[in-house]
């Protein structure tokens, strides 16, 4: 199985996988080797299978299908796995699923596709279910602990009240004049501890980098915090999660940075091409946070999001503060508006590398992209299972777009003159066997190879 080792191989996560799967061609139990390693079966262990897919199906096409149909079989594994955390487990599935599903077609393997959809499903709520009695539990805490704050103000009140009639008593009897009042404001003063842990900072990472494809680092998490905490309602920092698909190795410039400064990276996969996807699992984790930290009180969004201004309206009817922190020219101003307080960044210069000459011909451009890029379809063409639907029904220009950018690092067509990345695929494939086709009424635009129709054959006509 020594397919299973690619070169870049070092993490203890692929390791562990690798393991797993020679361990699964061989018909081997698996369970004994999970139970060994259960502290390793976590968030980060389904980032690193989707890695090692991608890396792997790209180097190795011709073992695409057997490797993914393994991956198949450890999902189902995993998901039926009761140990450590089940709601890891399932993630770690739902990831092999969805794996199997991006590089395999419907059309090709209809029956697996059919039964990984049920599986993915049925992962999906089971997920669901145990998330939605974690929240039931917790609101069900919440509501024990606020009956017991409740029962504690009132037994403090009448010992208070206790006090207080003892002390009049002792004042009437000895003629003892003892002013109780400073005792009184000192235990109304009294706060419990957690309440000094009351704000948590939230980084939209795509919206602060103004995109994932060219992101933008002039900006400092640190000085981020500095200003959050110069802000009077904050106390102390209680929870931070920086949401973005960690996956995307350009954000390695902020990873060091994320990890000195305790923030937690929430990873956001980007199979789904959902713009969105970051700023629904935030919102997700805000409405969660209301209610299972009640202590928290203080909420900061590091975006200048627009869709975050109903969360922020959200936040006010629980009685909570919102933070905003994002570039004044970047910034929705509905959402600027609703918050309490807004901290506004410096502009980022943002600078574009090699941007085609206006006085560059369209000949000039497309010879330069010709030669740079045509390579790209070669490998398209001989790469399952895109060779295949090449000569069917073609390749959706997402799908395309995502190969041009994991093969040509920093590549934008905007660089090439190209306002839209149709318009460059359309120059780049004049004259090949490639062509750019539409369907749904113009709605999806896909890649193909031309259909090169025969000419009829002449039939010869008897005299008669």
């Amino acid at each position: 199985m020594s397919v299973f080792m690619p070169e870049t191989t070092t993490s203890i996560e692929q390791i562990l996988l690798i393991d797993l799967l020679k361990a699964i061609s061989r018909n081997q139990d698996i369970y004994p080797l999970l139970n060994h390693n259960l502290d390793k079966l976590n968030h980060n262990f389904a980032l690193q299978l989707r890695k090692f897919a991608i890396e792997y199906f790209t180097k190795q096409p011709t073992q695409t299908v057997s490797t993914a149909k393994l991956i198949v079989k450890f999902s189902k594994l995993i998901q039926e796995f009761d140990s450590c955390n089940r709601v890891n487990n399932l993630e770690i599935a739902i990831t092999g699923y969805e794996t199997f599903l991006q590089i395999l077609t419907r059309e090709a393997f209809p029956d697996d596709w059919g039964n990984i959809q049920q599986a993915l499903v049925s992962a999906y709520n089971q997920r669901q279910e145990i998330l939605n009695n974690a929240i039931a539990e917790l609101k069900q805490n919440t509501v024990n602990i606020k009956t017991d704050i409740i029962t504690l103000v009132k037994e403090l009140r009448q010992e208070v009240q206790q006090t207080q009639q003892q002390l009049l008593q002792l004042q009437n009897t000895s003629a003892i004049s003892l002013d109780i009042q400073p005792i009184v404001s000192a235990i109304r003063e009294i706060k419990p501890s957690y309440q000094s842990f009351n704000t948590v900072i939230l980084y939209d990472i795509e919206n602060l980098t103004l995109g994932n494809r060219d992101p933008v680092f002039e900006f400092s998490l640190k000085n981020i915090i500095e200003q959050v905490q110069q802000i009077d309602v904050v106390e102390k920092i209680a929870i931070q999660s920086a949401y973005a698909d960690w996956s995307n190795n350009k954000f390695g410039a902020i990873k060091r940075d994320i990890q000195e400064l305790g923030i937690e990276p929430v990873q956001i996969f980007g199979f789904s091409y959902n713009r969105n996807a970051a700023d629904i699992q935030l919102a997700i984790d805000v409405v969660e946070l209301t209610y299972t930290k009640p202590s928290l009180q203080v909420f900061v969004i590091v975006s200048g999001d627009g869709a975050f201004a109903s969360l922020a309206k959200k936040l006010h009817e629980q009685g909570k503060t919102v933070i905003g922190c994002a570039y004044e020219n970047h910034t929705n101003r509905v959402f600027a508006a609703v918050c309490d307080y807004f901290i506004w960044l410096p502009e980022p210069e943002i600078r574009r590398e090699n941007t085609p000459n206006p006085m560059q011909t369209t000949a000039e451009i497309e010879t330069r992209i010709h030669y740079s890029y045509q390579d790209v379809l070669n490998h398209i063409k001989i790469t399952a299972p895109y060779s295949e639907q090449l000569r069917l029904d073609g390749v959706l220009l997402p799908n395309i777009k995502e190969i041009f950018t994991d093969l040509i690092p920093g590549f934008n067509q905007t660089n090439l003159g190209f306002n839209r990345f149709k318009n460059f695929l359309i120059s780049l494939c004049q004259g090949t066997e490639f062509e750019i086709v539409s369907r749904n009424n113009n709605t999806e635009w896909l890649l193909k190879i031309r259909q090169i129709n025969p000419q009829p054959r002449r039939r010869n006509l008897a005299l008669t």
